[in-house]
């Protein structure tokens, strides 16, 4: 059975220009993504990894090229749309995780997560009880709801930032370099909540440059000098290769082998 189609970039280019300078960032590129999976965007450092990610997702806007984007069955080309109908459309279909979190100092981790919501949503009542329980789902209870960013530990804020980010329930989940800030247990932490996100069916694209947040993807694109070399399929995440309890441990070692064995091709 073939994977639905959610994205499709065609032909997209980016360039940067100033008086003297053209700094070709992306070239030519042709590209489908697919719903349900965790795509991961790879690449040495000024390989276009963010620059793709933002135009994909409308943050900004390819000098040539289309992106479309298959929302509710409607191909829809982002990038002929104006400013505003860009922006209502990223509200709508696009959720986004940074490496850093962006929260509102002067509001409370509940009310960061609902003032997205409200962009689209305006029944706060439901809104309030969706908020709640995904932060349950990440572990963070009533007491923490109350607290100011600034309360909260790295990474509670950054666990807040992703359900900021799925509050309005995306087509498709960004994410760029989401645990860059974090030490490595709130790593796992926000990985771990990612993958069960995509475990329900989110589809995520998320770029890194890390092969312990990269393994999380079932597909892998590399991007080298603003050109997609090549890619990998991997299947489901089998839990970590090193943990002696995990019942597809086998699997996993495979998987990771698999993984270091393409990356170490395409000279990462």
């Amino acid at each position: 059975m073939s994977k639905e189609v959610i994205l499709e970039v065609k032909d997209l280019s980016k360039t940067f220009s100033n008086q003297t300078v053209q700094q070709h960032v992306l070239k030519n590129l042709n590209l489908k993504v697919y719903k349900g999976d965790y795509t991961v965007i790879m690449g040495n450092s000024g390989s276009g990894k963010s620059t793709l990610l933002y135009a994909l997702s409308g943050m900004d806007r390819p000098t040539m090229g289309q992106i479309v984007h298959h929302a509710g069955g409607e191909p829809l080309n982002i990038s002929e749309f104006n400013n505003d109908k860009l922006a209502m459309f990223r509200r709508k279909n696009c959720g986004f995780v940074f490496q850093q979190n962006y929260l509102n100092d002067t509001m409370s981790a509940l009310d960061n997560v609902m003032i997205s919501g409200l962009l689209v949503n305006k029944n706060r009542k439901k809104l309030a009880k969706r908020s709640k329980e995904l932060l349950q789902e990440v572990e963070l209870y009533e007491d923490d709801w109350k607290k100011f960013p600034t309360q909260l530990s790295g990474g509670q804020q950054q666990r807040v930032a992703v359900i900021r980010g799925v509050i309005n329930n995306p087509n498709i989940l960004f994410a760029d370099e989401p645990t860059g800030a974090l030490n490595s247990q709130n790593t796992e932490n926000v990985m771990e909540i990612m993958t069960n996100l995509n475990e329900k069916g989110q589809s995520i694209i998320m770029v890194t440059h890390t092969i312990k947040a990269a393994e999380r993807g079932n597909r892998i694109i590399y991007l080298a000098d603003g050109v997609i070399t090549d890619e990998i399929e991997l299947g489901p995440y089998m839990g970590d290769y090193r943990d002696e309890s995990n019942p597809n441990q086998q699997i996993a070692k495979e998987r990771h082998q698999k993984l270091k064995d393409f990356l170490q091709e395409m000279g990462w």
